[in-house]
């Protein structure tokens, strides 16, 4: 599901116009990124939870050329899926 999908459908279940909903889900995502920018972990019951965790510094080797080069630390995000998001994926099986 692309952004354009997930605005239809959101639109269409709570009988709003597409822009409240764009509206809606550019709100929502902005005050997603700036918690994440601060630290902060959001957690959705029944889905899961996002936080930032820092990637230490470390060395790659290049396969072919076996050339060293150093990565630098990096904040990278990182998701838990709840218990309840699992068993629900898993039902379908």
């Amino acid at each position: 599901m692309n952004n354009k999908e997930l605005i239809t459908s959101v639109a269409m279940k709570m009988n709003i116009t597409k822009s409240e909903t764009q509206e809606l889900l550019d709100s929502f995502l902005e005050c997603c990124i700036s918690q994440l920018k601060e630290g902060n972990s959001i957690g959705f019951q029944s889905f899961g939870v996002f936080d930032v965790v820092k990637r230490v510094e470390r060395v790659s080797v290049h396969p072919s050329t076996k050339k060293r080069s150093l990565i630098p630390p990096k904040l990278v995000l990182n998701f838990k899926q709840s218990l309840i998001l699992k068993e629900k994926i898993n039902t379908k099986l």
